[in-house]
Formats: structure tokens, C-alpha cells, sequence
């Protein structure tokens, strides 16, 4: 099924027919990294590749798509032709889904002429901020329950149907173990989990009647709300009833709160039904939660089994966006070679780094990752890095800040070929894996960057040979002033 190449901002057309009537579709170099983390944490997790390449290599202007853009009155019409027949032909660069990440560092690198990489622009991040978002989002709240079993039910409250599937697939990434989204579940392998709404115990004359025929319908596995009318007085007693009654015939039920003191309620729950002899029952919350209500409930020790995330998950809660961008960092220099640019700012914090990169990670001889280096991929850095080597790794905006380190663990180059020539190069990994890639790198960082309130600055520093060639940029520059 063909991706309509019209999901891209205007300018990107009107520049892409400038760039080819002015004879200027020649090789560049984009790069895609972000500004800031997201929540005020100390780490993101990378997502959205796999949809994005998929994207990529479906891109493509309709008919329609024409008409409309002719419609306009920008466009000339043999560029208009030169569309019909736009595929995305280039190379893409990325790191592996699920890796985590931190700002100023490269994500993704686009490697294609100036017309391909200009009209990716807006659907590379649309997909990549939006499920880094909510990845980032849920693995925040899986480490705050104790690396637990959450559940992403947020389908109602996300941003319009395509964005209800992505938060889907990306909370799962993040380390949701299932959703209640059924159309994510067939789209992508997720598994799918529900429990019941307040409308099914409402539309029984009395709470008992509607656990029991729920308790009939789904004996192997069943889950009764028990806040409808009064949890302790009536739901957690009516689900006793029947959950005696499940269990002698061989099932297993738990129960679910919606509201109230959900510390207070799941303690006097837990004991209700541990007196009754169902221990094995367990205890599933929601009611708005985000990771600041999971980290003061698990650290009471409130006894939760499941814990379901709705809109704080699939949303973003109170951070709405990633602040992921789109910048060239090499050019053509016309004679087949690239040469490194960079934009100047006002703000340090918009001041890129320029030069086609690549991202090592440093780790200990433990296997604890130090640090993340931004090295130019030849050049000035031919031979970086070499173990046993001692380097001085420079902050890409303040320039007086810079440590010294002799490489005695590893160095993992993060960028890996995942298009060429419009090709994807290899297969992607299962959704599951990608997952436990999540789990297994977070794993990988010391806990401090990892805490919720003030979490340590995670190192990104950029190589001496990389500082050298920013340094003459912005020496050049500042001489013609």
C-alpha cells in the first residue's frame, strides 16, 4: 500500500522545486538528533523505525496527489512530473530501535539528494518524536512499578486513530506487556488484555449477578471493577462470592480498582481476599496514573499486580512532544565529496554540529556504559577509537568543558546501515525483541541517570578531531563579519 508523499510541510515542496529548476539536486547528509529530555528525566528510548522505513519505502504522489498539488498554483508542470515518479532512492543510517538515548546526538542519518531528504522531512518526525515520546513515557513508568506488569489501555484518549496505534506499539517497546487497542494487537503482535467497564456492572440489577455472568463467560481468566458502588462494602465482597465459586470450577479472576485511595484500597483488598483463602487473586489499578503516582505506591508497597496506564501513557501526559529536529550536516562540495556545514545561532543550544558522525558508545570493562561520543566517520577521526587510547572528549556547546579518558572497556558504534539505495539492508527485528533491548540497555546506566527527580547529566561529548572542524567553521564564519 503506497505512503501519500503529500504528509510533508509545504516548504519542503517549494524548496525541493527550487532545488531542482536551480540545478542543485546533488548528495547531502540530514541528521535527525533531539534537543531535550522529555519529563525532565535523564534518559529517552529511541522508536518508531520500523514504521518509519516501511513508510519510506511506500512513499509515493498519486494522481490525485498531483491534481492537488497543481491545484495550487506553485508548481511548475514538468516538476509536477519529476514527482510522479519520486521514490525514496537514498541511504539511511539509524540506531538500533529500543536503544536509549540522550540529546545532541545523532538518531538517524539520511544520505540521499537534496529533493529525497527535504520531502522526508516532516513523516521522519512525525513517526520518531511521537514514539520516542511515548516509549520514553512507559519505560519511566515500568522502572517506577519495579519493572512490573503494566498495561497500556490508552486507545480513547490518544491523538486520533494512527496515533492510538503508534502509542500502541511504542508503550510496548517501552516495556508495556499488553494493550487494550485490539487493532494494535492484529497489527503489530501485541498481546490484548481487558478487564470490564462500570456499564457491564450497571447493566445487571445487582453487582453480584454481573461478575457471576461475566465469571461464566470468561472462567479461564477473569477480572471483576469492584468501585462501581462501594469497594469494600460491596464490590470486593460480591467478587469474593463469585471468585469462590470461579476457583471451585477450576478458574482464576482478580479484580480491579478505578478510583479512590488506591494505596488504602488494594491493602484492605488484598486482606479481604486473602482472608477468603484467594490469594492467588490479583490486583490490577488504574485511575489516571502516571510514574510519579506508580514510584509513591510501589515504594508504600501498596500489593498491585498490574498496573493499567491510560492517557499519561498514550498521550505524553504533561510533555506533549519530543524534541526531535531535522538538520544538514554535509553537503556537496561539487566535485563528488562532502563537505561538513553547520547552523550558527544565538541560542547555543541551536548551534549544530556538523560533519557526517557517528555515535560510539563508551562502556567500562563492567559493561557500564560512561559516556557518548560524536566522532566524524573519517577524517579528522580516521582511527578513532583505538583501545588503550587516552582522548579528550570536548561538550558539543561549551566549549571549556571536557574530560580526558583512556578507552579500556568498549566502544560501540551506534549508526548501522538500514536503507541503501531505498533497500532496506536487513530484516526487522520482532517488536518483542526490540523490547528487550529496552530492558537490557536501561540496564547498561547507572541508576542515577535513571531516577525520577534530578536525575546525573548522562555524558555526550564530541572527539578533538570533530571540535577542530567546528571550531574552523565558526572561525570562518565569524571572519566575514
Amino acid at each position: 500500500m503506497s505512503v501519500s508523499a503529500l504528509f510533508t510541510d509545504l516548504y519542503s515542496l517549494t524548496m525541493a522545486q527550487g532545488y531542482w529548476k536551480n540545478a542543485m539536486n546533488r548528495r547531502a547528509v540530514f541528521e535527525v538528533f533531539f534537543r531535550r529530555q522529555p519529563f525532565g528525566g535523564g534518559f529517552s528510548v529511541f522508536a518508531g523505525l520500523e514504521t518509519l522505513l516501511e513508510r519510506l519505502r511506500e512513499l509515493r504522489f498519486s494522481g490525485e496527489d498531483l491534481a492537488y498539488l497543481d491545484g495550487l498554483g506553485l508548481f511548475e508542470a514538468p516538476f509536477l512530473d519529476y514527482l510522479g515518479k519520486f521514490r525514496f532512492s537514498g541511504g539511511l543510517w539509524a540506531m538500533d530501535e529500543g536503544t536509549v538515548v540522550f540529546p545532541q546526538e545523532p538518531l538517524i542519518r539520511v544520505d540521499a539528494n537534496l529533493i529525497e531528504a527535504q520531502i522526508i522531512e516532516g513523516l521522519l518526525l512525525n513517526i520518531v518524536n511521537f514514539q520516542s515520546l511515548i516509549a520514553t513515557k512507559t519505560a519511566r513508568i515500568w522502572l517506577a512499578s519495579g519493572k512490573g506488569a503494566v498495561m497500556e489501555f490508552g486507545l480513547r484518549r490518544a491523538q486520533g486513530p494512527d496515533g492510538a496505534l503508534s502509542a500502541s506499539r511504542a508503550a510496548f517497546i517501552g516495556g508495556a506487556f499488553g494493550t487494550s487497542n485490539v487493532l494494535a494487537g492484529k497489527t503489530y503482535g501485541i498481546p490484548v488484555l481487558g478487564t470490564m467497564a462500570h456499564s457491564w456492572v450497571m447493566s445487571f440489577p445487582g453487582e453480584e449477578e454481573a461478575f457471576r455472568s461475566y465469571a461464566e463467560l470468561y472462567p479461564a481468566n477473569t477480572v471483576f471493577l469492584i468501585d462501581t458502588y462501594h469497594t469494600l462494602k460491596s464490590g470486593v465482597r460480591n467478587a469474593v462470592t463469585v471468585g469462590k465459586e470461579l476457583t471451585a470450577r477450576g478458574g482464576t479472576f482478580g479484580v480491579r480498582l478505578d478510583s479512590g485511595d488506591i494505596h488504602y484500597l488494594s491493602v484492605e483488598v488484598r486482606r479481604i481476599l486473602d482472608e477468603a483463602g484467594l490469594d492467588k487473586a490479583g490486583i490490577t489499578v488504574s485511575n489516571d496514573l502516571d510514574e510519579y503516582i506508580v514510584d509513591t505506591l510501589t515504594r508504600a508497597g501498596a500489593p498491585v499486580n498490574v498496573w493499567g496506564v491510560g492517557t499519561q501513557m498514550a498521550t505524553g501526559g504533561g510533555d506533549g512532544a519530543f524534541t526531535g529536529v531535522y538538520k544538514l550536516a554535509a553537503r556537496d562540495d561539487g566535485s563528488g565529496g562532502l563537505v561538513p556545514v553547520m547552523k550558527f545561532s544565538d541560542h547555543p543550544e541551536k548551534t549544530t554540529t556538523p560533519g557526517v558522525k557517528q555515535v560510539w558508545r563508551i562502556k567500562d570493562r563492567g559493561g557500564l556504559s560512561l559516556a557518548d561520543i560524536l566522532a566524524l566517520d573519517g577524517g579528522e577521526d580516521s582511527g578513532f577509537p583505538q583501545r588503550g587510547g587516552r582522548y579528550a572528549f570536548w561538550h558539543p556547546q561549551a566549549d571549556y568543558r571536557h574530560f580526558y579518558h583512556t578507552l579500556e572497556g568498549s566502544a560501540e558504534p551506534l549508526l548501522k546501515p538500514r536503507l541503501a539505495g531505498g533497500r532496506l539492508v536487513e530484516a526487522h527485528p520482532p517488536l518483542r525483541a526490540v523490547q528487550r533491548a529496552v530492558q537490557d540497555g536501561l540496564e547498561t546506566f547507572d541508576p542515577s541517570y535513571k531516577r525520577l527527580l534530578n536525575p546525573h547529566v548522562y555524558k555526550v561529548s564530541v572527539t578533538e578531531g570533530l571540535r577542530k572542524v567546528k571550531l574552523a567553521l565558526l572561525a570562518n564564519y565569524l571572519g566575514e563579519w
